[in-house]
């Protein structure tokens, strides 16, 4: 399939992720246009995590459809992957690393060319020798937004990006968000931090259960949440 200019970035039909017995996510219908910022909120063991990796092609669907950028995952995943960026909430660091040591080797890994300071700089880390593991929570968290930022993602998926950090890395996420899409990323973010990330969104989904219970405005995900568990 080839992609036209008007493509929704994201297009999943009937999207499905099973483990074992359990769905964690059931027919799930996605539409996210170019240069959206989606929210997606639920409750732990909602399938949040599970919908970003499956869209991330970190794994596969067990039913449905799902197309990015225009095509099908099923038979360009590795050109899908190419052009977009997976921020896990769970840091793939190396902790005996230094922060510049880890983007080093990231991009050499995926062939990202060029100098790697300047990321770790933009995340607001010092360039220096000191291994990941003398870093506390939050600066690994940003290690991991420099990563990010180094692919130079059209599609940024972001697992909860104010764990681990203080008020300070708060207003720094606030602002990364709005960069990136002044820089024309579609951003995809799933959070607990529902009152926060509803007004730096555009559009948010409610799962439950692996299902899509509600989608609208992202500043009325609050009280679609308060319907849906009270």
């Amino acid at each position: 399939m080839t992609p036209s200019a008007t493509s929704p970035v994201v297009h999943a039909q009937k999207l499905s992720r099973r483990y074992g017995a359990r769905w964690a996510l059931a027919e799930v219908d996605l539409e996210v246009p170019a240069g959206e910022r989606l929210l997606i909120v639920g409750a732990n063991g909602s399938g949040k995590t599970t919908l970003l990796r499956t869209l991330s092609t970190a794994q596969s669907a067990s039913l449905g459809s799902l197309h990015i950028f225009g095509m099908d995952v099923r038979t360009h995943a590795v050109q899908v992957r190419a052009r977009l960026g997976l921020l896990s909430h769970l840091p793939q660091i190396y902790r005996d690393l230094s922060g510049v040591e880890n983007l080093r080797i990231f991009n050499r890994l995926l062939g990202i060319q060029g100098p790697v300071e300047p990321y770790l700089e933009r995340v607001g880390l010092e360039v220096r020798p000191d291994p990941v593991r003398t870093y506390s929570a939050g600066m690994t968290k940003r290690l991991s937004f420099a990563r990010l930022l180094a692919q130079k993602p059209e599609l940024a998926l972001i697992d909860e990006p104010y764990g681990q950090l203080d008020p300070a890395g708060f207003a720094f996420v606030d602002t990364l968000l709005q960069d990136l899409t002044d820089e024309g990323v579609t951003v995809i973010v799933a959070s607990h931090q529902v009152d926060r990330a509803r007004h730096l969104c555009d559009r948010a989904i409610l799962l439950h259960q692996g299902q899509v219970r509600w989608q609208g405005p992202a500043i009325d995900v609050g009280r679609a949440w308060d319907v849906l568990h009270a």
